[in-house]
This record gives C-alpha cells, structure tokens and sequence, in this order.
C-alpha cells in the first residue's frame, strides 16, 4: 500500500513540529506545506510554502495537520471535510460550540477521520497511568487533580489560560477516570493585565462519582505539570515534563503513635517509580492517527470527544462568570 500523502497547515511554535514527525512518521509522505506567514521556523527544507488550505488541496492530500492559530479553525476544517481528507487538528477543536458542533457533523458525513492533537493522551507517564487505572491497579478510583502552571508563553495571544492550557487537563482527565464530567466550579483572575484569564481554580464530579480538581495558570515561574490519580490502594502521580510515574502505596503496617492512629486515614508505604519507554508524545499522535486512516487503531482524540472537552471548557468559563457551579 503507497503511503499516506499529508499536508501540514501552519508552520508555527506547534506546526514545525507537526513537519518534522510528518516527515519521520513510518507511513506519511509530506506532499504539501502552507502557511500564509511563511517559513519562519526554516522547516520547508526546499519544499513550497503554500499560501493556504485550497492550494494544499490541489497539491493532492490524503490527509492534513491543521496548526494554525484557534480562530482559524473552522475555515480550514471545513474545507478539508469536504474534499474528503482525513484531519489532525490541534486543541481545542474550535472557537465555538456552533463550529465545534458543525465540524462533528461534517466529518461524520464526510465518513473521514477528523481527530483532536491532544498530545498529553501520548505521554509515556499518562499512558501507562491510564493502563494501570484501568486495569484496577488503585482499586476504587476517588480523585483526580492536576496541575499545570508556568510562565506566560509569548505564542498565546487570542484564548485565556483555560482554552489553552485547561483544556488539556480536562481532556485527560476524563480519559484517565473513565467518565464524562457531571458538573464543574470554576474561578478566574485577571493579573497579568491582558483581555483574557491567565489563572484558573476548578473542581467537580465525573458521572462515575471520582471527584477532579484543575489548577492552572500563566503566572508561575516555573513549570509544573502534575496529574495525580488517588484510589483505595494509594495514588499514582505523572509528572509530564519528565514523563515520570510514580506509584506510593498506602502502608501496610499498623500505625503506633496514638494521635495519628486516632485518624482513620491511610500512612505511608513503599514508593515505586515506574520504568517507561519515552518516546515523543507528538510521534504517538501522529501514528495514531495513521492508524485510524488505516483502519488499524482507535487511540486517537475523535472530534466528538473534543466538542465534550469543549462542552466542559465553556462550563468553566460560564461557573466562573456567574460564579455557580454548572451540570453537564
């Protein structure tokens, strides 16, 4: 079978990427590159910068990489579906609900894979986490939290922190419990003086019963990434800036100091961190989506599960607004 012939639209901080493992990804060709801003990242390698989606359309795709900034989107999306060519576009799916919705429906029609790039789901640290939630490895799952905090990245100029950042933590943690969420509280702060949010508190309930916590912002000086999964065994914690996992256990002895013993909690046990293969998250996307084009895998983001993620987003930016908590 000849390979997949893609595209890539944007070439900017996440597009230049999207190139490179283009490019390298067993089963792709890259026929086509556009973006109306040009090479700035000198990732063309000889090849045509394209002016925009039509003109990577006539070059003949099977499939596309949308990496262009948010607002963008929909325009490209579109088109895509309806010249049949199977769609990686990157988080979040849209700048609406309306063009989330309709962009559900058009590849549902179009009967082609539309997938969201939500690289965190390719993470060595969340992927063996998930394996492990899943298969019982915690018993009964009670919590998940996340953080992901860091400075402002200069890239970001037309979302807040929650359309940006939040997103991600929320996509995987749904994966992660195994459930939709059910409802969510939110607040936002305003301090770093631009239009939108940069920090975020949230909390909630998953329809299975877990509760979720999500702490995000733009305003730490360092960078945190964090998703710790609690359940009747102990906790397994992610740390996906180094692709880490770490199991502690609870203790298995009795506790003998009689004011702590008084609680009726857990102790502490042994600690084991785990040994992983760490490939590069944004390689196991693209042959993710590889595979669902070839039929031979489902681990890819569908755009059904990012208009949910979207779904949960607006939830967000609607509690912290009102100052409710809001049902899914």
């Amino acid at each position: 079978m000849s390979d997949i012939r893609v595209g890539v639209l944007g070439l900017g901080s996440m597009g230049r990427h999207h190139v490179r493992n283009a490019r390298e990804t067993e089963g792709f060709e890259l026929v086509a590159l556009a973006d109306p801003g040009g090479d700035r990242f000198d990732v063309a390698r000889g090849m045509e910068v394209l002016p925009g989606v039509e003109q990577m359309l006539e070059v003949g795709i099977d499939a596309a990489v949308v990496a262009v900034p948010t607002a963008y989107h929909f325009e490209a999306v579109m088109k895509l579906a309806e010249a049949g060519v199977h769609t990686l576009v990157e988080k979040p799916l849209a700048s609406t609900l309306e063009e989330g919705e309709a962009m559900v429906k058009a590849f549902d029609d179009a009967g082609v894979v539309g997938a969201v790039g939500y690289v965190e789901r390719c993470n060595p640290a969340l992927l063996e986490m998930r394996r492990l939630v899943s298969e019982g490895y915690l018993g009964d799952v009670y919590q998940v939290v996340t953080r992901r905090q860091s400075p402002f990245p200069a890239r970001i100029s037309d979302v807040g922190v929650v359309k940006d950042l939040a997103t991600h933590d929320v996509d995987l943690a749904a994966w992660v419990a195994g459930s939709e969420y059910e409802s969510i509280y939110a607040q936002t702060a305003f301090r770093s003086g631009r239009e939108f949010e940069d920090m975020v508190s949230a909390t909630g309930r998953f329809k299975n019963g877990v509760l979720v916590s999500h702490l995000v912002n733009w305003l730490t000086p360092f960078k945190d990434r964090i998703t710790i999964v609690t359940g009747e065994r102990g906790a397994l914690v992610a740390d996906t800036a180094m692709s880490d996992l770490t199991f502690y256990e609870n203790g298995r002895f009795p506790v003998q100091w009689d004011q702590i013993a008084a609680f009726r909690g857990v102790s502490e046990g042994e600690v084991t961190r785990f040994a992983l293969v760490k490939r590069e998250p944004l390689r196991v996307e693209h042959e993710h989506f590889r595979d669902a084009i070839l039929g031979t895998g489902t681990e890819h983001v569908t755009m059904r599960e990012g208009l949910q993620t979207m779904k949960v987003i607006q939830a967000m930016l609607d509690s912290a607004s009102s100052g409710e908590a809001v049902k899914l």
